[in-house]
């Protein structure tokens, strides 16, 4: 059964199989394209604030030896 979806770059019908080495995309056009929507900083996963960030600093690495 071939499994086909649309392509998250363009939107054309693409396969979800190995045979298709672009997968989830169409072709290798947009891969690259996609790839460079993330090289541009266009896509962006959410991180935590920075407040987080200087809290952990304070704490000790893992698996160091607690102190006594």
């Amino acid at each position: 059964m071939t499994r086909k979806y649309a392509c998250r770059q363009c939107g054309k019908p693409a396969l979800l199989e190995p045979s298709n080495p672009w997968r989830p995309f169409c072709s290798e056009r947009c891969k690259t394209l996609d790839l460079g929507e993330w090289f541009g900083e266009r896509y962006s996963i959410p991180a935590e604030s920075q407040d987080d960030f200087s809290e952990a600093a304070d704490l000790p690495p893992p698996n160091s030896p607690r102190p006594q």
